[in-house]
């Protein structure tokens, strides 16, 4: 068990989380979550020993292991892959080599003879005789072939390095894993693996991640890093969202009734207090005035946009034909029709595929064969991947940058629209070309739902977002009533907006149903 006892911790005069008292016991798993800088990866490494609190204390039981997940990709550039694994387990390694190196020794003494019995006794205990077999068992399961295990972590590519660390994590069965965003730069495939994984593991986990259906499919339980507090909630993060939504909407409407109330008898004792006849009714009801308190709600570091795309002219039969598209190094003879009301979510085996598939479809790039055909009554606007055309050497404020997309150039007119994207006040006249990559997006999705257009597309529309944001961003995708074409390493939002899936393997068209994207994946995996 790991028991975190009245940790606090601030920088200067920024407080992250004071007072924290929580039990992170076996068999759990704990999801972190809270705003950009609010302290999630802090607090793991307030968990591990990285960083030392302000007050407080973090405490493990003396016989029990913890494993982080590192982040630093070539911190293990000289060691072998097996090697790496199995430095998960530090003490383990520490055995071995010194078990080793005595053996090794020319003159064995009697002593050296002592010594070797009780690193054999530990090594055995350590269950070391299987160490090298369950690191190799761990690499093939994560896809990492025989013929790498031995080979230098240096010589390897960054893909590969990521598993490895992700084995080195698993290795040896911890009582407590601590894994900070750990399904980033994984393929589809080895996140499910990692899902199964440690839905079977037994001791404690405590995750960072943004992966919002990785957090829902093995958590227990959230800690919510927010108002300088974490707070633990049992469920998933669905459950969490939908629970603090809830309660946040109970507060503000018992507010609204104590303050309709406050009104009330602020309106009788002004009528009445000099009223004799009703002075003492006055007075009861100034009483209850002075114990009426609204509820202190404070205000949350965690900022949700509101995204809802709406559209101006119905979509007619015609959508958009595509008939034997060929770009060469991308895809050749794609066919498809779009339907009324179908969210198609592509998937390729290239992420530039796709990419570049929605560029021919836009008219951005020409084909070098085949056909687009879009109907007469489409409107549509795109959230590409890479936006830098719209904000580079861009010297105009955000309302002037966003009046290039609207007819109506009323000052109030667009500072709506970038408040509902959160630049209200003096954010709102940022310049464009100074922005964060979050704050682009978040600028582009103001431009689409200002444009009201009737077919969509989004090209990873997630990069950047903070997890507030994908909530909003996912449901304002999910709410849509026209069509969309999309594609996104977020398994959410593809699983909860796309009703019809198109692969692209190899440049041609291997898959197209109109099924959700947990089903295509079951379908092709089986």
């Amino acid at each position: 068990m790991l028991q975190v006892n009245n940790v606090s911790l601030q920088y200067g005069s920024k407080k992250l989380f004071e007072d924290v008292n929580i039990k992170f016991t076996k068999g759990n798993c704990y999801g972190i979550i809270g705003a950009n800088g609010a302290g999630k990866s802090t607090f793991l490494k307030v968990l591990s020993g990285e960083i030392e609190p302000n007050k407080g204390e973090v405490t493990m039981d003396k016989n029990e292991r913890m494993s982080v997940l590192m982040q630093n990709q070539n911190a293990y550039d000289d060691q072998t892959v097996v090697r790496t694994v199995m430095l998960g387990h530090k003490r383990l390694v520490e055995v071995m080599d010194e078990r080793e190196a005595l053996y090794a020794k020319e003159d064995f003494s009697d002593e050296d003879g002592i010594r070797a019995g009780e690193l054999e006794s530990e090594f055995a205990e350590m269950n070391g005789w299987e160490a090298e077999s369950e690191a190799q068992t761990l690499l093939n399961e994560l896809d990492i072939p025989p013929e790498d295990h031995y080979l230098l972590m240096g010589d390897l590519d960054a893909k590969k390095k990521v598993k490895v660390l992700l084995a080195q994590a698993l290795f040896g069965n911890p009582d407590i894993l601590l894994l900070d965003e750990p399904t980033n730069n994984l393929d589809i495939k080895t996140v499910r693996w990692l899902e199964n994984y440690l839905l079977d593991f037994e001791n404690t986990i405590i995750i960072v991640s943004h992966n919002r259906h990785f957090l829902n499919k093995v958590c227990t339980y959230i800690c919510d890093v927010d108002f300088g507090k974490i707070s633990l909630f049992l469920g998933n993060y669905d459950f969490w969202y939908q629970t603090s939504q809830l309660i946040a909407r109970q507060m503000r409407d018992q507010n609204k009734k104590m303050e309709q109330r406050a009104k009330e008898l602020q309106d009788f004792i002004a009528r009445f207090a000099a009223n004799a006849s009703k002075s003492r009714q006055a007075t009861s009801r100034k009483k209850e005035l002075e114990r009426l308190t609204l509820n202190d709600i404070k205000p949350s570091l965690r900022k949700y946009p509101f995204i809802d795309f709406k559209f101006e002219r119905e979509i007619g039969n015609d959508i958009l034909m595509v008939e034997g598209l060929t770009k060469k190094g991308y895809f050749e003879n794609l066919d498809f029709i779009v339907q009324k009301n179908e969210k198609i979510g592509f998937v390729s085996d290239k992420s530039t595929t796709v990419t570049m598939l929605f560029d021919v479809l836009t008219g951005k790039v020409p084909p070098d064969a085949g056909t687009v055909k879009w109907g007469k009554t489409i409107t549509l606007s795109v959230l590409p991947q890479n936006n830098n055309e719209y904000f580079e050497n861009c010297d105009l404020t955000l309302v002037e940058w966003l009046s290039q997309f609207s007819n109506d150039h009323y000052e109030e007119f667009l500072r709506g629209w970038l408040g509902r994207m959160l630049f209200s006040g003096e954010e709102a006249l940022k310049k464009a070309k100074v922005l964060s990559g979050g704050e682009k997006v978040r600028c582009m999705l103001a431009k689409m739902m200002l444009e009201g257009s009737n077919f969509l597309i989004f090209d990873e529309p997630t990069n950047h977002l903070d997890l507030e944001s994908i909530t909003a961003l996912n449901n304002g995708m999910k709410n849509f009533k026209g069509c969309m074409l999309l594609t996104s390493h977020d398994q959410e939002l593809m699983n909860t907006v796309a009703n019809r899936i198109i692969e692209i393997d190899g440049g041609k068209k291997t898959f197209d149903k109109n099924v959700t994207y947990d089903e295509y994946l079951d379908l092709t995996n089986n």
